[in-house]
């Protein structure tokens, strides 16, 4: 999608617009909607067939109580609109489809796991796979970072969830197949609902494969540490494992890969880039605003349990209500100029990884993951220059660039710290 100046909120038919469509991701300017929609209807109802439909929000408080408040709006019914007028089969045994109380004694052990004490762990790998993924940057030929950067999640969740190396390619190709059915580059013959099923089909039955392997073989990792888990004095059930599985590298494979193409996409060829390259004050503050920036993670959809009001629109008891991150973090009541891309920016509130009991449990792994990136990136290269178009992934959850090839100025006395060939 466009992450340029929008534009002008009156120029936008939004009786149009279709926030489904995942062309308008792929192709369109969703940013344009979303404004357009924070400043003339806010909490808008979208009528999608003679059933179903949903309420947007796109304002920063309004998105915030909505995630928040789990007493008036639950998770237990879907969180994705692929999802939308369904029963998520996950509800109360997958962390992201479970409301709390449950859902925080699920969470605690993770969080636990998930420390920056505990992740730092597995800072050389991630360093090592950096390494090994930028290593065709060096040759000063086309290179498509973008490409490079899906691959790069697995470093740690390859790792954390000690899954076999040879298996992290087919899994990063499965979890885009996931969140991107529509997509014409992963999508199968049989459409979006038949490529969504068999990629379902095929990670769940490579992690029952995992769990009954590691079962006889315990050791240090999160899928030990989810068969070992106890909730209410009972042990997890096997759907239940596998559907926490599936969530980790379903949210690693989403989170990191889509905010570094989106911060480069926007500082290559601008003072921001040499500003940011030279000050390594401002490495933190960039990693936020690339987060905010990109906002992967495209929206997440709860259900009303009670009648709610919101900006005067009357929300009834069982309507699904869908927030939309990525103009959250473009709302001009939190973020002054926030169509600029400010490495400078503090505070900086956005809720790129979502907000109160569901806040990403693996943000301090995506943190750690896109520091390593970014100084290996300032370490190594002057400059960067497109080789050409940036393509998106067609995605209503995913906001995303699946290829943006670049040609890289190498820093005098910079050489490859890998030396193989990068898979």
């Amino acid at each position: 999608m466009k992450l340029s100046q929008p534009a002008p909120p009156e120029s936008i038919d939004l009786d149009a617009v279709d926030l489904t469509d995942s062309v308008l991701y792929g192709e369109g300017d969703p940013h344009s909607v979303w404004n357009a929609m924070r400043h003339r209807d806010p909490v808008r109802w979208q009528q999608v067939d003679d059933t179903l439909g949903f309420w947007s929000v796109t304002k920063f408080e309004d998105a915030d109580l909505v995630l928040r408040d789990h007493t008036s709006f639950t998770s237990q019914r879907g969180t994705m609109l692929f999802l939308l007028g369904k029963e998520d089969p996950a509800r109360g045994r997958q962390m992201a489809a479970t409301d709390p109380p449950r859902h925080t004694r699920m969470r605690v052990p993770m969080q636990r796991a998930l420390t920056n004490k505990q992740v730092e762990k597995y800072q050389g790998a991630v360093t090592g796979e950096v390494q090994r993924l930028l290593a065709p940057a060096f040759t000063g030929e086309p290179f498509d970072f973008a490409e490079a950067m899906m691959r790069l999640p697995m470093a740690t969740a390859g790792t954390m969830m000690a899954l076999p190396r040879e298996d992290w390619s087919r899994l990063t190709e499965l979890t885009t197949m996931s969140v991107a059915p529509d997509d014409p580059e992963f999508a199968g013959t049989g459409g979006s609902n038949s490529t969504l099923q068999a990629a379902h089909r095929e990670l769940f039955a490579y992690f029952h494969d995992i769990l009954r392997e590691r079962r006889d073989n315990l050791g240090d990792d999160l899928i030990s540490l989810l068969l070992g888990m106890e909730i209410d004095g009972r042990a997890l059930e096997t759907g239940a494992i596998l559907s926490n599985c599936y969530s980790l590298i379903l949210g690693a494979n989403v989170t990191t890969p889509f905010v570094p193409t989106g911060a480069l996409a926007a500082v290559i060829g601008t003072p921001v880039w040499d500003d940011w390259r030279s000050s390594p004050k401002l490495l933190n503050t960039g990693v936020d605003e690339a987060l905010r920036w990109a906002s992967p993670a495209n929206h997440f959809m709860r259900y009303a349990l009670h009648d709610i009001e919101i900006r005067g629109k009357k929300i009834r008891a069982g309507d699904a209500v869908v927030v939309w991150l990525g103009s959250a973090n473009r709302d001009a009541d939190i973020f002054d100029r926030p169509f600029e891309f400010d490495i400078h920016r503090k505070p900086n509130r956005h809720m790129a990884f979502g907000s109160g009991a569901h806040y990403c449990v693996g943000h301090t792994v995506a943190r750690m993951s896109l520091k390593v990136l970014f100084t290996e990136l300032f370490t190594n290269f002057e400059a960067f220059e497109f080789a050409g178009e940036p393509q998106h992934l067609h995605s209503n959850f995913v906001a995303g660039i699946k290829h943006m090839p670049l040609v890289a100025t190498v820093r005098a006395g910079a050489e490859p710290a890998y030396a193989g060939v990068a898979e």
